[in-house]
């Protein structure tokens, strides 16, 4: 590494933390993304990264299995003596007190980065994601209207965890007895010295989070700008954020004279003869994008996500699969698999319903029943690759890609080019053939316009 990495972050899900790649690699730091905790001869073999990522899933674990996972994780990051430690939250900050539990992770960061107080980014204008006075809002990609969070078409139906509050400190109030104080837009409007008091000022009471506030880029300068001056005081500063965090640091760096733009090889690359898609999204926004897909000449392949949950069925289910998309490649047609097109899709009460059936509870099948449908999924997907080797392979759904990039294990990721805000084109690196230099893009659900799947295939050269 460097002599003074600047960052170091884990995400909740393998899409945001390709979204935090983006920001950073486009600020001209070399970054490259693991998905464990590199050890110290691994970041020898990736000797000058200036900043090093984690892809994790926590986005879908329980705040048991946070407990276990976690800690660990932390504690290897902390080891890395970088200024910044970021967890890396989707920028409509998703997350329950059962599933994928923010404030759980602030209670557990607390143990290992001392009592200090914890800042935390909602804003990220770059991605049309605002705060103010502490209320999350967030375009939408269907129709391109920005909602306040509780009333997006999307966000406030997400099949498992719904939006239903857009003040995000009572939101994270559900999660976590942890104190979250706002300092909210207006204190941006003085000088340096101005804001630097406010801020000392709101912490004078110890609160546990300090949640910022973000609406256009000179605020996210400024919050990058108090981001780094609390790392200073501190050696080391645990962040919890979306990817204004990274906006934020490398705007101020960029500022400060240390941070240049990122080479202009980003910004173009060429189409391939076809690709596979897979969609685990239940959102509208990718509903139109299949729809577009196919309009483009893509074939769909309906995934019977009952059949993938169920022991008995998968095996079978899955070999139809990977048999249906084998044939279609070999004919060089670019494939879409979904599990779901929009959020009134059959499939998907058919898949909570069988879960059910054998025993769960609903808040159980959400957890369990998507993170099983992602892994075998996973298997599919790794089957054919191995016996049709691709150039470009598009994910699509935080947790389904998550879950999928888990099952093929590539060594580390690293930005390839511009594709969609937030949802790069990356690529593989990997010893295993079928792995080596892939090129892959993950996606959020709402992350992309109409034509993402498109763009994927034809490029934009």
């Amino acid at each position: 590494m460097t002599e003074s990495p600047r960052i170091a972050f884990y995400g909740d899900d393998f899409t945001g933390s390709t979204d935090a790649l983006e920001v950073l690699a486009f600020a001209g730091l070399r970054c490259a993304l693991f998905l464990n905790a590199p050890t110290p001869e691994t970041i020898k073999e990736f000797a000058g990264l200036d900043a090093i990522g984690i892809a994790g899933d926590s986005r879908s674990m329980s705040p048991s299995e946070m407990d276990e996972t976690l800690p660990s994780v932390f504690k290897s990051l902390a080891d890395l003596k970088v200024a910044i430690v970021h967890y890396k939250v989707c920028s409509t900050f998703d997350s329950s007190a059962s599933i994928g539990s923010i404030g759980r992770v602030m209670e557990i960061a607390r143990r290992i980065f001392g009592p200090a107080y914890i800042p935390i980014v909602a804003g990220t204008p770059a991605l049309a994601r605002y705060c103010l006075f502490g209320n999350l809002f967030a375009r939408s990609g269907t129709d391109g209207r920005t909602y306040r969070i509780d009333r997006h078409p999307i966000m406030s139906m997400h099949p498992v965890t719904p939006l239903d509050e857009s003040d995000l400190g009572k939101f994270l109030g559900r999660q976590t007895d942890l104190s979250i104080e706002n300092f909210v837009a207006p204190n941006f409007e003085g000088d340096r010295n101005g804001m630097d008091e406010q801020l000392e000022a709101l912490t004078r009471g110890r609160p546990d989070a300090v949640l910022f506030d973000g609406l256009t880029h000179a605020h996210m300068t400024e919050v990058g700008r108090l981001l780094d001056a609390h790392a200073h005081r501190l050696g080391t500063a645990f962040v919890v954020g979306s990817s204004g965090v990274e906006y934020a640091l490398t705007q101020w760096w960029r500022e400060l004279g240390t941070r240049n733009p990122s080479p202009l090889k980003f910004e173009s690359f060429a189409g391939v003869d076809h690709v596979l898609a897979v969609s685990g999204s239940a959102s509208s926004l990718s509903a139109q994008q299949i729809d577009t897909a196919l309009a483009a000449g893509f074939v769909g392949v309906a995934v019977d996500a009952c059949a993938l949950v169920d022991d008995e069925r998968w095996e079978d289910a899955s070999s139809r699969l990977v048999a249906d998309v084998l044939g279609q490649l070999e004919q060089g047609k670019s494939v879409i698999l979904h599990t779901a097109r929009g959020p009134a899709d059959p499939r998907i009460e058919a898949m909570m319903a069988f879960i059910v059936s054998r025993g769960n509870s609903r808040e159980e099948a959400k957890h369990s029943g998507r993170r099983l449908l992602g892994i075998r999924l996973g298997l599919i997907v790794n089957a054919i690759l191995l016996a049709a080797p691709l150039e470009r392979l598009v994910l699509s759904g935080g947790d389904t890609a998550s879950q999928i990039t888990r099952v093929l294990a590539p060594d580390a990721l690293e930005i390839e080019a511009r594709l969609a805000p937030g949802a790069p084109l990356c690529r593989f690196l990997s010893n295993q053939p079928h792995l080596s230099g892939l090129q892959i893009a993950l996606k959020g659900g709402q992350m992309g316009d109409a034509s993402y799947f498109v763009k994927a295939l034809q490029g934009n050269v």
